[in-house]
C-alpha cells in the first residue's frame, strides 16, 4: 500500500519551497526594522495552558485540538495557536522581571482539526508578533501597521482593514446581558453551537459564520455602545493613529475574535480577492492573559496570520518572484583517477562559494554533458584520461561553446572568477 499524507497536511516540494522563503524572508526583514525579536516555542504543550488560555468555550478548545497522553500519562496538546505559548515562555523565563517591554515574532506549524478547504489545512503555519508590557493604544496601532505593511510590501493592496473595541470585563458584563436578553426569544434560530454559547459566552455567536445564526444577528446591541469612558478614549486613540499613518479602517461592531482572551482592541485584516475566505490576518489586546495563566497582570497585544492563505493571495495576484539560480559548475569526468580528481575540483570550487555538481548515477560523458546542459551549467569542467596525463581541465562555457584548457591546480580559481 502507497502511504500518504494524511489529509489536512501537506508535503512542501523544493519546487515550492522559494515561495515560502521568499514570504519569510520579508517578514524577517519588516520584523527587524520594527525591533521584534524571534521566538520559538515548542509544538506541543501541557494541556491546561490552552485550556486557561484560549478558553474551554472556544470551537479552538472544545472541537479542533491534537489532545493526547503521553507514556508519562500526561494529558498534550499539539499547540493550536502560539500566543498562549509566547505567554508561557514569557512567564516561566521571568522576561516581565525587566519591567520593559518585549516585542517577539514567531514563524512555525499549527494544529487544529478542521475541515480542510482552500487555504486551510490541519497542520498549517502562521506568522504572528507579540507585543508583552506595552499598555498605550500606540501598541495597538503598531501591531496593526506592521501586518499592514507586510502585505502591501508582499504587493497585497485591496486591503480591508476592519477594527473594534470589545472593551474589557466590566464593560462587557453590561453587554453581555443585552446580548443574552436579545438572543433568547431566537434561540431556536441559532445553531447548536451558538444555543450553547449563549449564557456562557454570547458573543461568539456574533462570530458565527452558520447562515440562521448571521440572520438572527441583524439588530443585535453593539459593544461600542457599552464602552466605559477608558475604553472608548483608548479606542479613540488607536483610531487617531491609524489616521496620522495614512492607514485606512472601518469600524466593525460585530468583530470578535475567537478566542477567549481578548480585551479592548480587535482587528482583521481582509484582502477582498479571495472571496469567502478573505481573513488574512486577525488580532487584538489580551491584556488578561498573562494573569489567567498564572503570571503577574501584564498588557499584551499580537496578530496571527495564516502562511497557506496568504500565500494563496500572493499566488493568486502572480506576486512572488522567481528564484535568482546561482550560477553553477557541472564537472563531467570519465575513469576512476578522473572521479576522484572531480570529487577534489568539486571541494575547491565549494571552498569558493562556487556551487557545483558531479554525476552521480554513472552516466556516460554525452550523458553527463546532456544533464550538464539541462541543468543550466554555466561552466562544464571536463576530466578524462588525457586531461589527467596532461594535468589540465577542460572548461566549457555553455553559452558560447567556447572551450579552453586550465591547468588542474588553477581550473577552481579560474572558474570562480568566470563567474
Amino acid at each position: 500500500m502507497l502511504m500518504q499524507a494524511l489529509r489536512g497536511t501537506q508535503d512542501i516540494l523544493p519546487d515550492q519551497v522559494y515561495k515560502w522563503n521568499y514570504m519569510e524572508r520579508v517578514i524577517r526583514h519588516l520584523c527587524a526594522l520594527y525591533g521584534y525579536g524571534e521566538i520559538r516555542t515548542p509544538m506541543f504543550e501541557d494541556t491546561k495552558l490552552f485550556l486557561r488560555g484560549i478558553g474551554d468555550t472556544t470551537d479552538v478548545v472544545t472541537k479542533e485540538m491534537y489532545t493526547f497522553e503521553d507514556r508519562g500519562g500526561r494529558s498534550i496538546t499539539l499547540r493550536p495557536e502560539n500566543t498562549a505559548s509566547v505567554v508561557r515562555a514569557y512567564l516561566e523565563h521571568k522576561l516581565y522581571g525587566d519591567q520593559q517591554v518585549h516585542k517577539v515574532f514567531y514563524i512555525g506549524s499549527m494544529f487544529r482539526y478542521d475541515r480542510p478547504q482552500a487555504g486551510r489545512y490541519r497542520e498549517f503555519h502562521q506568522f504572528g508578533v507579540e507585543i508583552l508590557g506595552a499598555k498605550s493604544p500606540a501598541a495597538d496601532a503598531e501591531c496593526i501597521a506592521l501586518a499592514y505593511d507586510l502585505f502591501q510590501r508582499l504587493g497585497l493592496h485591496e486591503l480591508k482593514l476592519h477594527i473594534n473595541s470589545i472593551g474589557h470585563s466590566e464593560c462587557r458584563a453590561a453587554y453581555r446581558k443585552k446580548l443574552i436578553e436579545f438572543y433568547e426569544p431566537k434561540v431556536d434560530d441559532l445553531c447548536d453551537d451558538c444555543r450553547e454559547r449563549l449564557h456562557k459566552n454570547p458573543l461568539r455567536i456574533l462570530d458565527c459564520k452558520e447562515e440562521g445564526c448571521r440572520k438572527a444577528s441583524i439588530g443585535a446591541p453593539e459593544i461600542t455602545d457599552y464602552l466605559c469612558d477608558d475604553c472608548q478614549e483608548k479606542f479613540d486613540a488607536v483610531k487617531s493613529y491609524l489616521t496620522a499613518m495614512g492607514i485606512p479602517f472601518e469600524v466593525d461592531p460585530r468583530l470578535v475574535r475567537g478566542l477567549d482572551y481578548y480585551t479592548n482592541t480587535a482587528f482583521e485584516i481582509q484582502y477582498t480577492p479571495l472571496g469567502a475566505q478573505s481573513a488574512i490576518c486577525g488580532g487584538g489586546r489580551y491584556d488578561g492573559l498573562v494573569e489567567e495563566v498564572g503570571g503577574p497582570s501584564t498588557p499584551g497585544i499580537g496578530f496571527a496570520v495564516g502562511m497557506e492563505r496568504l500565500l494563496l493571495a500572493l499566488e493568486m495576484q502572480n506576486l512572488i518572484p522567481e528564484p535568482e539560480t546561482a550560477k553553477h559548475v557541472y564537472i563531467a569526468a570519465m575513469g576512476k583517477e578522473a572521479e576522484v580528481a572531480a570529487v577534489k575540483l568539486q571541494k575547491e570550487l565549494r571552498d569558493r562559494e562556487v556551487p557545483a555538481e558531479i554525476d552521480l548515477q554513472g552516466k556516460s560523458l554525452k550523458g553527463q554533458m546532456k544533464h550538464a546542459g539541462k541543468s543550466g551549467a554555466a561552466l562544464v569542467a571536463i576530466i578524462g584520461s588525457s586531461e589527467m596525463e596532461e594535468g589540465v581541465v577542460q572548461v566549457k562555457t555553455m553559452e558560447t561553446g567556447e572551450q579552453v584548457k586550465v591547468n588542474v591546480a588553477e581550473a577552481a580559481d579560474c572558474m570562480a572568477k568566470n563567474l
